[in-house]
């Protein structure tokens, strides 16, 4: 509709400049929005207002020209100026009645937009070290990414989902010292732990897994570096293979698994510094190699070798982004922990180097997590080893609930996640609220199919629709109307949580209008508009919560 408004006013004010109301027929940027207040008609634009410089005329007088141009339609009852200029539209119930049958009829792929153009973009999230298991701050990452791909991807982009494997480094030499050393406590040894190893319980089953392989020998190996290797494998293997299954129970899955080692053995990291350096962006100083990533905007200079001969992080993540734009992706979206903030610009600054747009290189960062019980806090991750894991927080409030509440607000802020909440059976449990929409839907149909009312219950034309005419059922029409702009809007943006919100708004219109008005009536030709429109509510809640990667049931 908001379309449809548009090319009236595009018409009217050609129309305008041609009968010489409107002295030119330049068109600015203008808004197609709903008014805040229902009192001032279903859509307004601010056309009068932004044209003023172009007319050199007060904007109430280009309103009143632009609407005494505007050719008469039945959809529209009447048009009002309001305030310096805003000109408010106010349409007959059946302008809305199109939208139950565009629902019906596009079904699933109702909502789909083309804005994207086939850009190709990638989404990497999670890429959490295999060095222990997946964290309740990698679910809110997880459940971010996987909703932003799936959102990108209905909008229109051709979207990969990447995880990254840091299966090299320091972090996964500590992994494979820590489980040595159980393994040498463990066959009656006595050891100093050190402070930096890891000390969580895992530790000690991943000890007693490689002792159980390798045999007791294996404690008394005089190459202990060697040793150490051997437990760093096996350890970040398994653990790796739990996250995938973590990953998978919590509905996500990606398209490419790409290891960091991988850089290194296919010399690709070696490569991109010798490359940097042949162009002067790499220099040495002080016997290490420095990337010339202030001229880029970095704050000062970054080190890619130390002067020990070590690669940092750094030099893998120049390589690793250079490799992702060779794969031919037009963006690419790392989906990080809040804590990385102060590592956006020299990635970028590498991005620019390589010849690309500072743009062309996004990063959502993802605050943390604050679990609770009944709203208490609960101990979270520490390097000690006591942490709430994913895998238990989806064992106990279930995948849907666990996404849904990982995305009730922005990640841009703080979450707070209480555990019994996301467990309730009421209105008070977000997810639960707009899933019941979907279940109380599909028992209403059931009943009228049962009644005869209807042959199917999952019709693809609505009936008798000119029988729409209450507040309640217009106010669902426009909410069902705004949810393609509502998808292009969380793409466009990378905020997921934009459908999040359209949901609990739809939710709650329609949970309003069923507590006031009876779908099945004594009136049958009522009661199929009716069904009709509850259908096509049914339908954009199971669209909406698909891009969420929630569930819509058919029983609650």
């Amino acid at each position: 509709m908001k379309t449809t408004i548009r090319e009236l006013v595009l018409k009217g004010a050609q129309a305008a400049f041609e009968n010489g109301s409107l002295p030119s027929d330049q068109i600015p940027e203008m808004d197609i929005e709903a008014p805040k207040h229902a009192a001032q008609g279903d859509l307004s634009t601010n056309f009068a207002m932004v044209s003023a410089g172009i007319q050199k005329m007060a904007p109430r007088k280009i309103a009143e020209a632009l609407v005494a141009a505007i050719a008469p339609v039945d959809y529209i009852e009447k048009i009002e100026i309001a305030g310096p200029g805003f000109i408010n539209f106010f349409l007959s119930p059946a302008a809305w009645h199109p939208v139950v049958d565009q629902v019906l009829e596009a079904d699933e792929t109702y909502g789909r937009s083309e804005v994207g153009k086939g850009e190709k973009v990638q989404v990497e999230f999670v890429s959490a070290n295999p060095t222990g298991p997946l964290h309740v701050g990698h679910g809110r990452g997880a459940a971010v990414g996987d909703a932003t791909a799936a959102i990108l991807s209905y909008a229109g982009f051709d979207v990969q989902k990447e995880y990254y494997i840091n299966d090299s480094g320091r972090q996964i030499r500590t992994l494979g010292t820590s489980v040595w050393l159980r393994l040498q406590e463990m066959t009656g040894k006595e050891i100093e732990f050190p402070e930096d190893c890891y000390k969580g319980d895992y530790i000690k089953d991943l000890a007693a897994m490689v002792l159980e392989k390798e045999g007791k020998a294996f404690a008394d190996r005089e190459d202990e570096a060697e040793a150490i290797q051997v437990c760093a494998r096996f350890a970040a293997g398994h653990i790796l293979d739990g996250i995938r299954e973590d990953l998978k129970e919590f509905g996500v899955e990606f398209d490419n698994w790409f290891s960091e080692q991988s850089l290194y053995d296919s010399n690709r990291v070696q490569d991109s510094i010798a490359h940097f350096k042949d162009n002067g962006k790499i220099y040495e100083k002080d016997g290490a190699l420095w990337f010339n990533t202030e001229a880029y905007g970095d704050e000062k200079d970054r080190v890619v070798v130390r002067n020990n001969g070590l690669t940092t992080y750094f030099a893998s993540d120049i390589a690793y982004h250079k490799e992702k734009y060779e794969r031919g992706f037009d963006r690419v979206i790392d989906v990080w922990g809040a804590d990385h903030h102060g590592y956006i610009n020299r990635i970028k600054a590498s991005v620019e180097a390589t010849g690309h747009d500072r743009d062309q290189f996004q990063v959502i960062l993802v605050q943390l997590v604050n679990l609770l019980r009944d709203g208490k806090p609960v101990q979270m991750s520490t390097r000690a080893g006591e942490f709430v894991t994913l895998k238990d927080i989806v064992d106990e409030v279930g995948k849907d609930a666990a996404r849904f509440m990982f995305l009730s607000r922005s990640y841009d802020s703080g979450l707070d996640f209480d555990l019994e909440l996301a467990k309730k059976k009421s209105s008070d449990n977000p997810v639960y609220y707009v899933q019941y929409v979907h279940a109380r839907i599909a028992g209403i149909l059931g009943k009228a199919k049962e009644a005869g009312l209807i042959d199917d219950v999952d019709f693809k034309a609505g009936a008798h629709l000119d029988r729409l005419v209450e507040a309640e059922e217009l106010k669902l029409l426009k909410i069902m109307s705004e949810f393609r702009e509502n998808v292009e809007k969380s793409a466009l943006n990378l905020h997921p949580h934009v459908i999040f919100t359209y949901l609990n708004t739809l939710a709650q219109a329609f949970h309003g209008y069923y507590n006031k008005h009876k779908v099945v009536t004594d009136d049958a030709d009522l009661s199929k508009a009716r069904l009709s429109l509850v259908l096509a509510v049914k339908k954009v809640i199971r669209n909406g919560l698909a891009l969420l990667g929630v569930q819509a049931p058919e029983r609650m």
